[in-house]
């Protein structure tokens, strides 16, 4: 299988030179990165590369491993997955089309199920009697969560106390090398919110994007998602786990649009619950962060409460974008439904990430319910939370793929 994973790293290697967003983290081989850039043509070689994939997954359909090897069946089918993804970004880039389901099925190896409007409505009525004053709601909404966003002379304290806080918490239950490192980064115009970018040899460099007001709450996620236990453990502990101690190169490239993104992504927002427990989450907040930011805490409660109805519109972003993407809705439609029932006002920013990651969306949220059902199946509840951190620790150091999470 050594040999074909050399072919897999090598082939999304080659990808990357086609498509910038691809390679999200390499950490192999400066040979094998030299060699594939000597490949480099004025054009995609689409037929070359899916002819290579194509064998690819004959010779790994070929290998017969034993039932009891569970971590060889695991790197198999890891691989298997992978490179379906591989295959379909590279249809992609030559122009193939696929619904949003069809693209999210073959690049992350999930599809998440429908919506009715009614599941948002019964949120919207809720948090209609929560929130103060009478009339619109997206303004009623916007107007209690200004009290809650932190000042921007305050921002780098509070992250990197939250950071910190989750650090310590992490490293009580996760067994991380000891040079793992990362620096935390403020960065401008950018589709996201923050970005991990692994650099190998267990250091990250944390990006947080201040173009948009960050509410208090934001600072415990990011801090959890980009770092601890979120993207930084993550990969940290694959290249420890996979690359260093098996050999197993495959884990030294990160293809962006495959089913790793999936555990990457939903893993690094459950773990935000496993490192914070709710209930640990506000103390910590009320007691530190929000007098860090000097935030009066009067309606903190209130604040949680709204916080979590709002977080539960989620899908109705996926919803609206499903149907932009498939193009059975324009714009100002996808905009008027996601005010409607996703409470979001619709501007170009609204439209930036989706645009250009399309069904990465699904990743967040649906990759989230994943993790967490997978958690909850082998009896990672909140309860023991030992067992808990057991699960989610060994779910983020084994080859998984999204379909074994169901």
């Amino acid at each position: 299988m050594n040999g074909i994973a050399e072919k897999y790293v090598k082939t999304v290697l080659e990808v990357g030179l086609y498509d910038p967003l691809y390679v999200d983290a390499y950490y192999g081989s400066d040979a094998w990165k030299k060699e594939v850039e000597l490949l480099k043509q004025d054009k995609l070689p689409a037929e070359k590369l899916l002819a290579d994939i194509s064998t690819m997954k004959i010779e790994l359909n070929a290998l017969q491993i034993m039932k009891k090897e569970e971590m060889l069946n695991l790197r198999k089918l890891y691989l298997q997955k992978q490179l379906i993804a591989v295959q379909a970004r590279v249809k992609m880039l030559n122009g193939n089309k696929f619904t949003f389901d069809e693209e999210s099925e073959v690049l992350y190896d999930a599809i998440v199920p429908p919506f009715e409007e009614d599941y948002f409505a019964e949120i919207i009525t809720e948090l209609d009697k929560l929130l103060p004053g009478k009339g619109n709601l997206i303004a009623r909404l916007s107007d209690f969560q200004k009290d809650f966003i932190i000042p921007i002379t305050k921002l780098d304290t509070v992250f990197k106390t939250a950071i910190k806080e989750s650090r310590r918490r992490t490293k009580l239950h996760i067994n991380l090398p000891e040079n793992e490192n990362f620096e935390l980064e403020y960065v401008t115009d950018k589709a996201w919110a923050g970005y991990n970018w692994y650099k190998g040899n267990n250091f990250s460099l944390i990006q947080v994007n201040t173009d948009f007001p960050i509410l208090i709450d934001r600072a415990i996620d990011i801090a959890c998602h980009e770092g601890y236990p979120g993207h930084h453990v993550y990969n940290s502990l694959l290249e420890t786990n996979m690359v260093k101690k098996r050999g197993w190169m495959e884990f030294s490239v990160y293809p962006l649009f495959s089913p790793q993104s999936l555990i990457a992504e939903g893993s690094a927002n459950y773990g935000i619950d496993v490192v914070f427990p709710r209930v640990e989450k506000l103390k910590f907040e009320k007691e530190v962060l929000f007098p860090l930011a000097g935030l009066d805490t009067t309606s903190v409660d209130l604040y949680n409460k709204v916080q979590d109805l709002s977080h539960e519109l989620t899908y109705a972003r996926t919803v609206a974008m499903r149907n932009y993407l498939d193009e059975k809705w324009d714009r100002e439609t996808t905009g008027k439904w996601l005010e409607k029932f996703g409470l979001r006002r619709a501007n170009d920013a609204t439209f930036r990430f989706p645009e250009t990651y399309r069904s990465y969306i699904i990743n967040y949220n649906w990759g989230q319910d994943l993790v967490k059902a997978y958690v909850d199946k082998n009896q990672g509840d909140k309860e023991n939370s030992d067992r808990r951190w057991e699960i989610f620790t060994h779910l983020i150091s084994t080859p998984q793929v999204p379909s074994n999470l169901k």
